[in-house]
């Protein structure tokens, strides 16, 4: 009788069920609704935010309003959510948000500059804790940076489905922006967003989140959404920001429980089944 045994096999199985349902509802955060179709939800009718542009003096404004708000969140989430977040609900999120967006409808645009990072410092402060939840370690530079990266990923398509590769195609884009920023945190270990590799990765981040501040804006200025006040936009905007972290950091715990290519193939197979992206097989 041979007394050797027979190596173990590993054999890999693919996501449990109850994985894939995460990810499933994960990938419906991430593709299906833009803010300006919330926002069109909101009226109870259909309109194109994706097609108003707001005057090049407010696009200027937003794009600086942006950019501040967006270091100085850098600056929080660098230096503060290291420290377990207060364990808020969602609802009192949302109930801060739309206190700023009420002062915001009352003062008109030029509030823009003071309310927006205030609205943005109350969002990451929810995404910290939609983060923690889903296992991350925000005492790790790239775990903070990832909170910052959910406001790159709202400014997708306001109509349809989005292009090939939606969310994946983003984290690619942004990857080598977070990645020399986290390098340069955990070398220098200071948060100065003047430093290059953050104002890189602030500037990319910056550029897509524009675009939902852009209809943000546009939603306040005109009057093409009835009597929807500057609290209603405003929680709507936080919302369309905590459905997109969940679905964010859902991904991310299945890339840390698997490894990414194997979350990413399974992202892509329900991403073509459920509609989202176009389907390569299906093309003439």
């Amino acid at each position: 009788m041979s007394n050797s045994h027979p190596l173990p096999v590993l054999v890999d199985h693919g996501l449990s069920q109850s994985d894939v349902e995460a990810l499933r509802s994960a990938v419906a955060a991430l593709e299906r609704q833009s803010f300006a179709t919330r926002l069109a939800g909101l009226a109870s009718r259909q309109l194109s935010f994706g097609s108003m542009t707001l005057p090049p003096r407010l696009q200027a404004a937003v794009a600086s309003a942006t950019q501040k708000a967006l270091a100085a969140s850098m600056k929080m989430a660098l230096a503060s959510l290291d420290a377990q977040p207060a364990k808020d609900s969602l609802r009192i999120h949302r109930r801060l948000a739309a206190l700023t967006g009420g002062v915001g409808g009352a003062v008109g645009l030029a509030s823009l500059p003071l309310e927006l990072p205030v609205s943005t410092t109350i969002m990451l402060r929810s995404i910290a804790e939609i983060a923690q939840a889903e296992g991350e370690d925000l005492r790790h530079p790239g775990a903070a940076l990832a909170c910052l990266e959910v406001f790159a990923l709202g400014g997708h398509s306001a109509e349809g489905n989005v292009l090939e590769g939606g969310y994946l195609a983003l984290r690619a884009v942004l990857a080598k922006s977070v990645s020399d920023a986290a390098r340069f945190l955990t070398v220098r270990q200071v948060s100065n967003e003047a430093a290059p590799a953050l104002a890189r990765l602030i500037g990319a981040i910056g550029a897509r989140f524009g675009m939902v501040v852009s209809q943000k804006t546009a939603a306040q200025a005109i009057p093409v959404i009835g009597a929807i006040s500057g609290a209603a936009i405003n929680v709507a905007f936080t919302e369309h920001f905590q459905s997109l972290a969940r679905g964010h950091f859902v991904v991310r715990r299945l890339e840390r429980l698997y490894t990414p290519a194997v979350v990413h193939a399974e992202y892509a197979r329900i991403a073509r089944a459920e509609g989202y992206w176009n389907d390569p097989s299906q093309a003439a």
